[in-house]
């Protein structure tokens, strides 16, 4: 593989990742001294069959060392709990924490959607750890969720009913469209 003519930009690059909206998690799991979490935006899923799901977790993070190998929850939030993702971004004052424990690792109360995960594999992504987990449990709300697009928290709402669905599921498809 050839490498590029000149150096990517760091600030650029960073940059450029933020003008893909994702939504907003925060990664839960036991710490020594009990619950902990840290806000990640990096999520996807991986496979239906066995459930996987994997997170991106920044080797410099204080929570790297204590989450790789540890089961974990990805809570997906809601837009009411932007205060929960800046507090575990590290960027607010602390908060009220809504903690309940799950079948393996702790959970936030009132998220969108909870993954609970054992760890499956980790694997080296440059400066950050890729974690992947089995999903051994989930619990899923209504409600809208929380997006962060161009460095700023955003809704995302719910589609509207009446809105056309599409006739396939695109996860789906056989072949390249």
């Amino acid at each position: 593989m050839s490498s590029p003519t000149r150096p990517l930009d760091p600030t650029a690059f960073r940059s450029a990742l933020g003008r893909f909206a994702s939504g907003v998690t925060v990664v839960t799991y036991r710490g020594p001294n009990g619950p902990r979490g840290l806000t990640v935006n990096a999520f996807c899923s991986v496979s239906l069959d066995p459930p996987l799901i994997l997170v991106s977790i920044a080797r410099w993070s204080r929570s790297h060392d204590l989450v790789v190998d540890q089961p974990f929850t990805v809570n997906v939030l809601k837009p009411e709990q932007e205060a929960l993702a800046k507090h575990f971004a590290g960027i607010a004052d602390q908060v009220q924490i809504p903690w309940y424990e799950g079948q393996a690792s702790p959970r936030l109360y009132g998220a969108l959607v909870q993954f609970e995960c054992s760890p499956w594999r980790t694997y080296d992504g440059g400066d950050h750890s890729i974690l992947l987990g089995q999903v051994i449990d989930l619990q899923v709300s209504e409600g809208d969720a929380l997006g962060f697009f161009s460095s700023r928290f955003i809704p995302i709402a719910r589609p509207i009913p009446s809105q056309p669905t599409l006739p396939f599921d695109p996860f789906e498809l056989p072949y390249d469209a």
